[in-house]
């Protein structure tokens, strides 16, 4: 049997995508075979699409790391799925697809109160949020946290964990984007474009924040080092600014007592993310049901017009998740 999928004439540009046909793929007795309605773009998706940032080895070399759609299928030692359950994944590829195979426990229920569209934009972004301010930052009630990309896919839902938890949060996002993190809980917004986000962090708090989540790597480096607070922490999730620095004084981690992660989810080991998913399914789901987390969407595509979706992301104008609709 065939699919058609998202594929790439070579690695480049937007134009080099096209919707062909591959095989479907085949399951093993503990994986899932599910239909795809909707996946999701992340920026990763851009990186790999160039060159940039392959598939772990075995993996599909299809782009997309997030989906969610109904079970058609399931491996014969699969008895928590069934045919016509709606679930959504982890991917570590394979999301511009019509259909992806997904080790059971990997599979989350779609929130009753969530459609298609919405629960494509959960898994990627709440994760990485959930690793990263629970997980790794081990942030407190009462602590105070500086997000950047604040109107990203992940720092959206950074900043409603962070609400969740009664952190003081402030994040850095272009002006037109403070809104929809104002909304979402931040009270600090802070222009990059315009200001200098330690001086503001420092000048309304001279301690500093307990914790930074970062995107950008390079340039914000030193700055991020100058507001943590003693004992803070920061979790580095991506370099989109650069990786190479001069002239860095080391003496901060020293006396601030500082601990500063990186970390990345695709590459993590299948045990590491079934861990991540069934404690995320236990103690963060339960909060879409109710309202108090979201998924923000900022526009869905269908997956016809995928070489648009990727220009609106790389044109960094998205607020929220960008949504490509599987037909």
């Amino acid at each position: 049997m065939f699919m058609k999928a998202i594929l790439l004439n070579k690695h480049g540009g937007v134009e080099e995508m096209y919707i062909g046909e591959i095989p479907t793929p085949t399951i093993s007795s503990d994986e899932v075979l599910v239909k795809v309605h909707a996946t999701a773009l992340n920026r990763a998706d851009l990186l790999q699409r160039r060159g940039l940032y392959p598939p772990p080895p075995g993996e599909s070399e299809v782009i997309g790391l997030e989906m969610a759609g109904e079970v058609v299928k399931v491996g014969d030692g699969v008895v928590e799925w069934r045919p016509s359950d709606r679930v959504f994944a982890l991917l570590a590829g394979g999301g511009y697809a019509e259909y992806v195979k997904v080790h059971k426990d990997m599979l989350m229920p779609i929130p009753g109160n969530l459609g298609f569209e919405e629960a494509a934009g959960v898994a990627e972004a709440f994760l990485t949020a959930w690793q990263s301010v629970v997980w790794l930052a081990q942030l407190k009630k009462g602590e105070s946290i500086l997000i950047h990309a604040g109107a990203s896919g992940v720092g959206t839902a950074a900043i409603q964990l962070a609400k969740h938890i009664g952190a003081e949060i402030a994040v850095t996002a272009s002006l037109g984007k403070h809104p929809i993190c104002h909304d979402l809980g931040a009270a600090t917004c802070i222009d990059y474009h315009s200001l200098d986000f330690a001086s503001a962090i420092l000048k309304s708090n001279k301690n500093g924040v307990q914790v930074v989540i970062d995107f950008i790597g390079a340039p914000y480096f030193s700055k991020n080092v100058e507001v943590l607070s003693i004992d803070g922490r920061m979790v580095m999730l991506g370099f989109m600014g650069g990786t190479q620095m001069n002239n860095f004084d080391l003496r901060p981690f020293l006396f601030k007592r500082l601990k500063i992660m990186g970390s990345t989810l695709r590459s993590r080991s299948p045990d590491y993310k079934i861990r991540l998913t069934k404690d995320f399914v236990k103690n963060g789901l339960p909060m879409f049901e109710n309202g108090t987390l979201k998924p923000v969407i900022d526009s869905v595509f269908d997956w016809k017009e995928v070489q648009q979706a990727h220009k609106m992301m790389e044109s960094n104008k998205n607020q929220g998740k960008v949504i490509l609709s599987v037909i």
